[in-house]
């Protein structure tokens, strides 16, 4: 049956009402609920995992880290803060036998003992060691064409919009979390990434997190996040909370042509756990 608009009497329906009043406007109960409203956070499209920040999850569509799209961390410099972020969900994410995080071109080898702290064991975690932006990017592709089990983390710091679009595209189909971290200063250009984070520290173990991009509404204030692992959180004195937390160095990399073929780039990576 053809679907018919007509036009709003004006004298008798008016704008002004409580857009969650949809007995006003006749709709059957199947559709009310289907009504998105501009003042909530959209609902996830698929499933969506619990981030261990109550107030983040409440800011989150679906209340928690979505699958089906890309997670775009935004950072002062690389390996600052994003394992304290991502760190509390990952747990719970890798519950299932099988699953795994995969890491594109970290910038800092992953330590066991940090690992441990998080609750994690290093063989949950493969590590890609892709040297250049050419075979970041590739490697990043082709983990979320595979739709693995987990999640892929993938530092693409130079990473083009048309690019990030491609990986998007990839990403709609993937029930994996993809999370791309890339610097703050990629802010000042648009991203396809459906959702968009900006991560810094903030006093003591707290990290600041301020959503710039989500499905649905307007992006709330800065949080204020205690980043404390779980597992010392019972063994760090008060008085040691509210000291600073050393910043590690920028580390620098050397740009390079993006024309390696894919099977160069293929010999050139390697696999570790």
């Amino acid at each position: 049956m053809p679907i018919q608009v007509k036009a709003m009497n004006a004298a008798t329906h008016s704008i002004t009402h409580d857009p969650g009043d949809y007995d006003r406007w006749h709709l059957p109960s199947h559709l009310a609920q289907a009504v998105w409203r501009g003042t909530e956070v959209a609902r996830s499209t698929g499933r969506a995992f619990p981030t261990g920040f109550t107030e983040l999850n409440a800011a989150l569509p679906g209340g928690g880290w979505p699958t089906h799209g890309l997670s775009e961390l935004l950072l002062p410099q690389a390996a600052l803060c994003e394992w304290r972020l991502l760190g509390p969900a990952l747990p719970e994410l890798l519950a299932d036998k099988g699953s795994r995080v995969y890491l594109v071109a970290p910038p800092k080898t992953p330590l066991a003992m940090g690992l441990a702290q998080l609750g994690l064991a290093p063989e949950q975690l493969v590590w890609i060691d892709a040297q250049g932006p050419a075979e970041r990017l590739w490697a990043t592709e082709q983990l979320i064409k595979s739709e693995p089990d987990g999640a892929v983390i993938a530092w693409l710091p130079q990473a083009r919009q048309d690019q990030i679009r491609r990986l998007q595209v990839h990403a709609h189909a993937c029930d994996a979390l993809v999370f791309l971290i890339r610097p703050e200063s990629a802010l000042r250009d648009a991203s396809p990434a459906p959702l968009r984070l900006s991560v810094s520290l903030g006093q003591g173990w707290d990290i600041d997190v301020q959503i710039r991009k989500r499905r649905g509404g307007a992006a709330v204030e800065v949080m204020h996040l205690n980043a404390v692992p779980g597992n010392l959180n019972s063994i760090i004195p008060p008085r040691m909370r509210n000291l600073g937390i050393p910043v590690p160095s920028i580390p620098q990399e050397v740009r390079h042509a993006l024309g390696s073929s894919h099977t160069h780039i293929a010999s050139k990576l390697r696999i570790a756990h």
